[in-house]
């Protein structure tokens, strides 16, 4: 099998930062609406989370400032890197987080990208931002866990 093969089916990429910046209080799975040559540079793995969010709009949820790099075997038929992606969710979901966004101050970050039955998915999270204290006390902790597994390891 090759490694291209292989890296196509299910994981694409994930938002490694978002753990860092953000606390999740929810996940939910949402269908992404994407273009055929999107879909192949997510194939090869072409694709940026840097800055992107969910935007909800008229009843709708967007995917805003995801970056998916143009496919290079497309021609004249290129797609928008930048370009924002309706999010394929049911109106009773959409609803129950867009209010939690307005009232309560979360934001829904997306963390991870996949396959799914051949269907792109997109892992979205409703978070809560941490302050710069809060994300040195989540490095101190890993840290703490860390070396209590290792003095548990060796004896």
């Amino acid at each position: 099998m090759s490694k291209k093969a292989k890296q196509s089916s299910g994981h694409i990429a994930q938002n490694k930062k978002a753990r860092r910046y953000y606390e999740f209080v929810e996940n939910l799975e949402a269908g992404i609406e994407l273009r055929g040559t999107e879909v192949k540079s997510l194939r090869a793995g072409l694709v940026s989370f840097r800055d992107s969010y969910v935007q909800f709009k008229n009843g709708e949820a967007w995917l805003v400032g995801l970056h998916i790099a143009p496919y290079e075997n497309a021609g004249y038929a290129q797609h928008d890197p930048d370009r924002d992606r309706k999010l394929l969710l049911h109106a009773r979901q959409i609803a129950a987080w867009a209010i939690k966004v307005e009232q309560r101050g979360f934001s829904v970050i997306p963390v991870a990208l996949y396959f799914k039955d051949s269907r792109v998915k997109v892992d979205i999270a409703l978070g809560r931002g941490k302050k710069l204290h809060d994300q040195r006390e989540t490095i101190k902790a890993r840290d703490i866990q860390r070396d209590v597994a290792r003095q548990l390891a060796s004896l």
